[in-house]
């Protein structure tokens, strides 16, 4: 009994450390095939990572002559080099994908989702809170801001879908700030690229825990009133609304049994 146990337990551990593996080189592909899209589409890419490395590798060597330890420097500045390469990489390849969801429908309910949290800094997402068959969205977000809707589509139509949110939260958060915030490229609208920035930005009205628990509270309200929202994600180019409209209706009936 006591063999069965521990050749299981190996057995597990073997798997275990398969699965690892695997996911690591999952990742290490990924990596580079980023890496390769992101060489070919930008052609400042290259230059700048060769720049970082190697420039502050020679910084370090530099200093490393004035305090009498070059040899020492050296390693010290290529490292730095590495991690300022790595910090052109994630930011260079953000900009890239970004530019790449500009324009299309549900670009910004993305953005939204990959909102990235720092210290004191926290965000809860609910993706197109209400909508349009011409797939204008709004989407509701609340953070240490207090709750802000972004609206993404043609302003015309956004409005009254922005006032009709608000009417909403009046009814249980009346005491929280609410924000609005249009996507696009035309005036007083912020790029997809900048939803980031924006979002930061506000002022931080109500504590971090209470995110949670105000965010709880919407989506109670949601289910209660129904609102089935739209999938996540940009839709492509030429999609059918007529397909998203028919789940939206299919998860309104689940919600009604």
């Amino acid at each position: 009994m006591a063999d069965e146990k521990k050749a299981a337990a190996k057995a597990a551990m073997k798997e275990e450390k398969a699965a690892k593996r695997a996911q690591r080189k999952e990742t290490r592909t990924q990596l580079w095939q980023a890496f390769n899209m992101l060489r070919k589409q930008d052609k400042m890419f290259l230059p700048l990572v060769l720049l970082a490395i190697l420039g502050l590798g020679l910084v370090g060597f530099l200093i490393g002559l004035l305090w009498g330890g070059e040899w020492f420097m050296l390693p010290i500045g290529l490292i730095f080099g590495v991690l300022a390469a790595l910090w052109i990489f994630t930011n260079r390849l953000q900009k890239s994908v970004y530019s790449r969801a500009e324009g299309q429908p549900g670009a910004a309910g993305w953005a939204l989702d990959n909102l990235r949290s720092g210290v004191g800094m926290v965000w809860k997402t609910h993706n197109a809170v209400a909508a349009t068959t011409q797939m204008d969205a709004v989407h509701r977000v609340v953070g240490v801001c207090g709750i802000v809707l972004v609206g993404e589509g043609e302003k015309r139509r956004l409005k009254p879908l922005m006032a009709q949110q608000r009417r909403r939260l009046q009814r249980i958060a009346s005491q929280y700030p609410v924000y609005e915030i249009y996507v696009g490229d035309g005036e007083d609208e912020v790029p997809v690229a900048k939803l980031q920035r924006a979002m930061v930005r506000l002022p931080r009205n109500i504590k971090k825990d209470e995110v949670h628990s105000l965010y709880a509270r919407l989506e109670a309200m949601d289910t209660q009133q129904g609102n089935p929202g739209l999938p996540k994600g940009p839709i492509p180019r030429g999609g059918s609304m007529s397909g998203l409209n028919r789940r939206a209706r299919r998860a309104a009936d689940r919600k009604k049994k």
